[in-house]
């Protein structure tokens, strides 16, 4: 039988580059904001993620999309 997913949930997360290690190698800190709507779209959801990350004191380093489904058969 044909697997189908049902999206119920999506978050949005900034990871953002809030130093360097001892070797010089980037240290990462994520934010995530949850409750996003699926139907949003990724250029939406992209897009408010750059806003908010203009809002932070931190430099971007990517906009994720964390899609949550429900898997049914049938």
């Amino acid at each position: 039988m044909a697997v189908t997913a049902n999206p119920v949930g999506s978050r949005l997360q900034l990871r953002l580059v809030v130093g360097q290690d001892a070797g010089g190698n980037p240290v990462y800190r994520s934010r995530a904001y949850s409750n996003v709507k699926p139907q949003a779209s990724d250029q939406n959801v992209f897009d408010v993620g750059n806003s908010l990350a203009n809002l932070q004191q931190h430099d971007l380093d990517e906009v994720r999309r964390i899609n949550e489904s429900v898997l049914t058969e049938g």
